[in-house]
């Protein structure tokens, strides 16, 4: 029985990674981090975010806790490194340095922040991780499998459209979601942080 699909764990790890990385969300800080870029180098952006997501945390779902283990990091500390990359981004985005975070036309960019760990982060991670030690049998894994490609594909589409209003915003109306961006990323980050020492208090109590 554990060889059929498990459209009950597929629907929750479907849902539960759409909410964690919030598409409709991550447009602004797309827009904001891409505001220097050409259409062309803006699709290449999010198609390459998308796809560095999925291998990180495709990546963590098989082997995260060996490699954790191996490196003797917890992950908390995945957690507050993750907030500290965060905060330096959006402070870069609010005082207007985004030209710095643009540079190496958009491959930088989609690789660091964007595809990790704006969208695989910490959050999107354990989530998987928790999610492949729930599953059973070959069944249950592919669920995880195309629960995660699915959700990927749905911040791709967010993504890879953004365009679209950047175009209808122009210029000024893009310095202003680029502002904008900065504030979200920088409580996003302090958020993380927090989250961060919680855990290694409650550890160490």
């Amino acid at each position: 029985m554990s060889s059929y699909f498990d459209l009950q764990l597929f629907l929750s790890v479907f849902v539960t990674l759409l909410v964690i990385m919030n598409p409709p969300g991550a447009v602004p800080i797309f827009l904001g981090l891409t505001a220097s870029l050409t259409h062309a180098q803006r699709l290449v952006a999010a198609r390459r975010a998308s796809l560095v997501a999925l291998g990180v945390i495709a990546a963590f779902a098989v082997f995260g806790q060996q490699i954790l283990t191996y490196l003797h990091i917890s992950l908390a500390a995945l957690q507050g490194a993750g907030g500290l990359l965060l905060l330096l981004v959006a402070l870069q985005l609010l005082v207007g340095q985004e030209s710095g975070v643009n540079s190496d036309a958009g491959v930088n960019v989609a690789l660091v922040p964007l595809g990790t760990p704006i969208l695989a982060g910490p959050g999107a991670i354990v989530a998987t991780m928790l999610a492949v030690r729930a599953a059973n049998g070959v069944g249950g894994f592919l669920a995880v499998a195309v629960g995660l490609v699915a959700a990927l594909l749905i911040v791709w589409l967010f993504l890879r459209f953004a365009g679209q209003v950047h175009k209808l915003l122009r210029d000024s109306g893009t310095m202003l979601v680029t502002r904008i961006a900065g504030l979200l990323l920088s409580a996003i980050a302090v958020q993380m942080i927090a989250n961060s020492v919680r855990a290694f208090v409650a550890t160490g109590s």
